[in-house]
């Protein structure tokens, strides 16, 4: 029987990546034409033909731009969770505007989808031992698990020293927390990691992104093969709906590593993808948990000071919601 892995879909448009963001700043989002809902929905139908089951983290943009997609999502019996609502890396917030980003994203995919959000992936995994506050804001907010550590070093990301497997997070003082040992549950919030597989010393990105697209697919296959039955665990997968999309726009003024990160073998995912759905079999990152622990967060909806009518309507300027 195979092994079940973790399926997770960043549902944000091309030009929404942080490494465009002072070419395309939220500001203009409204002028460029956008792409995401029609390519999510073909990544929709692809799991639908395998019945494979993952988690949407969905801009809040996209959300408020694309109702239906919600719907849909939660709909085809998929998890909905949060991406932030303008992908903003959690290291260019303060912790006031993370705040209000996090509980306006996550009270708007609740109303559209009508179901509780467990979790939260930070825009380009920015999660760093720098703002290891946003774990108080995101326990305080309502979330069960987070999914934005890289265990990489990175020029942009990544905590290379912290498990490559999901793991208890525990709060040793406001601000300050760690991976708890074993079971240990003080902290009340999981850390779903990106996953690695240890080679040559050190942690080796695989299992999704540009990885996916830069890698020969016998390579992920074969990584990924290894993790499920050497090490006996799955594996967190995670692509973009822009990633199935060759025709996108090519973006100027930005540098040429960016650029080729970017569009790296663009025209190949689709076929790797595919490949994938049916090489491995995927269930949502909601399904690491119990039932009853699900179950005693589908309540907790919508934190106090966060009424459903209270999104940002700028990226910047926005008068931050008064918590109390």
């Amino acid at each position: 029987m195979k092994l079940k892995n973790y399926l997770s879909i960043d549902v944000e448009d091309y030009f929404q990546v942080s490494a465009f963001e002072t070419v395309f700043p939220p500001q203009r989002w409204t002028e460029i034409p956008c792409r995401v809902a029609d390519n999510t929905e073909r990544i929709l139908d692809l799991l639908d033909m395998v019945e494979a089951k993952g988690t949407f983290f969905v801009l809040g943009w996209v959300a408020r731009r694309f109702p239906h997609l919600v719907r849909e999502i939660v709909g085809r019996g998929h998890e909905l969770a949060s991406h932030g609502f303008y992908h903003r890396r959690v290291t260019t917030q303060s912790r006031r505007a993370f705040r209000q980003d996090i509980r306006s994203s996550k009270s708007l995919l609740e109303d559209l989808g009508g179901v509780a959000v467990l979790g939260y992936r930070a825009p380009s995994y920015s999660i760093s031992k720098d703002t290891l506050w946003a774990y108080d804001e995101l326990l305080a907010a309502g979330f069960l698990y987070d999914s934005s550590v890289f265990p990489v070093r990175h020029d942009y990301y990544g905590i290379s020293d912290w498990p490559n497997r999901p793991f208890y997070l525990r709060r040793l003082a406001p601000g300050c927390w760690t991976p708890a040992v074993g079971d240990e549950r003080e902290g009340r919030l999981f850390e779903v990691p990106l996953t690695t597989v240890r080679l040559a010393g050190q942690n080796l990105p695989v299992a999704g992104g540009g990885y996916f697209r830069l890698y020969p697919y016998a390579v992920t296959r074969w990584v990924c093969q290894r993790i499920n039955r050497v090490e006996k665990r799955p594996f967190v997968f995670y692509l973009h709906p822009w990633e199935l999309d060759p025709d996108q726009p090519r973006v100027r003024g930005v540098s040429m590593k960016s650029r080729f990160r970017h569009t790296v073998n663009l025209d190949r995912t689709l076929e790797r993808f595919q490949r994938l759905l049916r090489d491995f079999s995927f269930v949502p990152i909601r399904e690491l948990f119990p039932a009853d622990l699900r179950a005693s967060r589908q309540d907790v909806r919508r934190p106090t000071g966060v009424p459903s009518s209270s999104f940002p309507e700028t990226a910047t300027g926005a008068e931050p919601i008064v918590l109390h």
